[in-house]
C-alpha cells in the first residue's frame, strides 16, 4: 500500500511540474513547437484512418464479392454416393457453416446478337441459390430483367459479359465453344440459351466474364465427366483453416481448398499496396517526431536552471527526464486523440466529404472559366471520380484504428524519452555559475 501511495505522489509530482513547464511556455517558442506537434500528430492519426478506412471498402469491395459469388470460403470436391450425403449430414451440424452451395464449371467461347463474341466462365448453380445463399444474393446485384435459371435453356449473364456479346433479356446466346469431357462437344450451335437477366458486382472481371446456368443444364451440357463442387460459405472467413482440418479428419478422400488459394496473386497485391500506402502516411509520424525531439531538446537548454533546481532540491536524473517524457506522452495522447474523433467523422460520413468536394471543385473551376473563357463555362463539368469515391463505403477496423493511435502516441513519447537524454549533462553548480 505504501509503495502504491510513493508511485503516485511520484507520478502526481512529476505531471503537476511537466504542466507547470507547459503553462510557462504558452508564448515561447516551445509553445508554438509543442502546438505544431500536436497538431502534426492529430493529422497524421486523421489521414491514417481516413485513408485505410476508405482503403478498406475499395479492397473488401473486391475481396467479399470474389469470395461469396466466384471463390467461396472453402471448396470441396470428389464427394459422391454415400461420402456426398455423409458430407452434407456433416455440413448441417458444423456451426462455422452457414450454407452449401453445389455447382459445376466450365470454360466457353459465347456468341451473342450480331455474332459478337466473348470468353465466358459458365456456372451451373441450384436455381434457387439466391434464396438459401444470403452472402451471394447480397453481392450480386440483378440490374435487368431476373435472376430466372429454373429452365435448362435460360442464363443469365454478367454486365460486362452482356454488353460485349450485345444482348439483353429476352435475347438468345449460343456456348459456341464448351469445355467438358470426351462425351462433349466441342463446337457446337445447338446450345442456346435465353437471356433472363443480367447482374452487377463489385469486381469488374466478374460482370465481364461470368455467367450462370442451372444444375440441371450444367449437367446435360458440360457431360458426364464433369465434377461436382461443393462451395461453402463460413460465420467467419478466418474460420476457413478449423472447416478444412475437420473435413480432413472426417472424410480423408475429399479435397478441399480454401479460399487463401484462389486469386492469390491478386490478394497479395491488395495487401502490398496497403502495407506501403501505410509505411508512407506513418513517414508523418517520422517528421513530427523529429520535430519534437528538436523541440525538447531546445526546452531542455531553455530550462537548465529550472532543472538544476529541482535537481538541488533532491530530485533525481530519472524523474527530471520524466517531466519531459511525460510532456511527450500527453502531446501524444492529445493529438491521437483529436486525430481518432476527426478521422472517424470523416470516415462516417466520406460520402458527403466527397461529394462537398466534388462541389467545391466545380464551382471553383466554373468560375475560373467564366472569369478568364466565359464562352467555355456551359462545357465545365463535375469530375465524375469524386462521385465514384462517394460511392465507396468506408470500413472502419477497430484493430488498425488502435494500432495508428498507438503509434500517434509512441512517436512523441520515443523522441521525448531521446531528448531527456541531455538532462543535466552539466552539473548544478556549473548551470548556477552561468546564471
Amino acid at each position: 500500500m505504501e509503495n502504491r501511495r510513493t508511485l503516485f505522489s511520484h507520478v502526481r509530482w512529476i505531471f503537476s511540474v511537466s504542466n507547470r513547464f507547459s503553462r510557462v511556455d504558452r508564448t515561447g517558442r516551445s509553445a508554438v513547437t509543442s502546438l505544431l506537434a500536436s497538431l502534426g500528430i492529430s493529422f497524421g492519426v486523421m489521414t491514417l484512418i481516413v485513408v485505410m478506412s476508405v482503403m478498406n471498402g475499395f479492397q473488401m469491395g473486391f475481396k467479399d464479392a470474389i469470395m461469396e459469388i466466384s471463390s467461396y470460403h472453402v471448396r470441396v470436391s470428389g464427394a459422391d454416393g454415400e461420402a456426398e450425403r455423409q458430407f452434407l449430414e456433416w455440413c448441417g451440424n458444423e456451426k462455422e457453416i452457414r450454407s452449401v452451395t453445389p455447382f459445376y464449371e466450365a470454360e466457353s467461347f459465347v456468341v451473342g446478337m450480331r455474332s459478337r463474341q466473348s470468353a465466358a466462365v459458365i456456372r451451373a448453380v441450384p436455381s434457387g441459390v439466391m434464396e438459401t445463399d444470403g452472402g451471394f444474393a447480397r453481392e450480386l446485384t440483378v440490374t435487368s430483367g431476373d435472376f430466372d435459371i429454373s429452365r435448362e435453356d435460360t442464363i443469365v449473364l454478367g454486365s460486362g459479359l452482356a454488353y460485349a456479346l450485345g444482348v439483353r433479356p429476352g435475347d438468345v446466346v449460343t456456348l459456341l465453344a464448351l469445355s467438358g469431357g470426351s462425351d462433349v462437344e466441342l463446337l457446337s450451335r445447338s446450345r442456346k440459351f435465353t437471356v433472363t437477366g443480367i447482374f452487377h458486382s463489385g469486381y469488374a472481371d466478374i460482370n465481364a466474364s461470368y455467367a450462370f446456368v442451372s444444375l440441371e443444364a450444367g449437367r446435360k451440357n458440360f457431360g458426364a465427366g464433369a465434377e461436382k463442387t461443393y462451395g461453402l460459405k463460413l460465420n467467419r472467413v478466418s474460420a476457413d483453416g478449423i472447416v478444412i482440418s475437420g473435413i480432413h479428419k472426417a472424410f480423408p478422400r475429399l479435397k478441399a481448398e480454401s479460399w487463401r488459394s484462389y486469386n492469390r496473386s491478386f490478394f497479395g497485391v491488395l495487401r502490398v499496396e496497403k502495407n506501403m500506402l501505410m509505411m508512407l502516411v506513418f513517414l508523418i509520424f517520422v517528421v513530427v517526431g523529429i520535430n519534437i525531439y528538436n523541440g525538447m531538446r531546445r526546452l531542455v537548454f531553455e530550462r537548465r536552471s529550472e532543472i538544476s533546481i529541482l535537481s538541488a532540491l533532491g530530485g533525481r536524473s530519472g524523474e527530471i527526464k520524466s517531466i519531459f517524457i511525460m510532456r511527450g506522452f500527453l502531446t501524444g495522447c492529445t493529438g491521437a486523440f483529436a486525430g481518432v474523433v476527426l478521422g472517424l467523422l470523416i470516415s462516417v460520413n466520406i460520402g458527403s466529404v466527397f461529394r462537398a468536394a466534388s462541389d467545391v471543385m466545380y464551382y471553383a473551376q466554373y468560375f475560373m472559366v467564366l472569369a478568364f473563357n466565359p464562352e467555355n463555362a456551359a462545357y465545365v463539368q463535375e469530375n465524375p471520380m469524386y462521385l465514384l469515391y462517394a460511392s465507396i463505403p468506408a470500413r472502419i477496423l477497430p484493430a488498425e484504428v488502435f494500432v495508428i493511435a498507438l503509434f500517434g502516441i509512441l512517436a512523441p513519447l520515443a523522441a521525448s524519452f531521446a531528448a531527456s537524454r541531455n538532462v543535466l549533462k552539466m552539473t548544478v553548480a556549473e548551470v548556477l555559475h552561468d546564471e
